[in-house]
């Protein structure tokens, strides 16, 4: 008997379902920390910031069928934004499977088990310091940062 291949492998992004879509996220929630750009150089920082919406212990959307009409801001990861979006983790299911590479061990798909994400260390779990509507200004930011995700143009 053969065993079947799984449909990220089979398939190109443009072809997945909704479903296939949706379950293709790890659930790490990382794309859901605020990131900033320095307008001069194009380097892309990582923070402790979270959306609003962040479940900090699921690492979930806590609205997520309207999160875009809370968080006018929140970007939807459409193929578009997969293909040119520098700041993905290069562990996102998404990027992975846009750059033609499996998903780790710990992604639920392979392991059948949505808390691998959080076990390894892949999540945002643990890694929030504060949500995005408790700064009271822009300068707050910057005390937050934790680290470069991707540099310049």
């Amino acid at each position: 008997m053969r065993k079947k291949i799984p449909f990220w492998k089979a398939k190109k992004l443009e072809e997945f379902s909704v479903f296939e879509w949706e379950s293709l996220c790890d659930g790490c929630g990382r794309c859901c920390l605020n990131k900033l750009e320095d307008d001069d150089t194009g380097d892309i920082y990582a923070t402790s910031i979270a959306c609003r919406l962040l479940d900090g212990e699921t690492c979930r959307c806590q609205d997520y069928a309207h999160r875009k009409s809370i968080v006018p801001d929140c970007i939807l990861l459409d193929i578009a934004t997969v293909k040119t979006a520098r700041w993905l983790p290069e562990s996102c299911a998404y990027r992975l499977v846009n750059e033609g590479k499996d998903l780790a061990w710990w992604h639920p798909l392979v392991s059948r088990n949505c808390q691998t994400v959080h076990q390894a260390h892949f999540s945002a779990r643990g890694q929030i310091e504060i949500y995005e509507d408790e700064l009271s200004s822009e300068e707050d930011y910057l005390q937050h940062i934790t680290g470069i995700l991707c540099e310049g143009r």
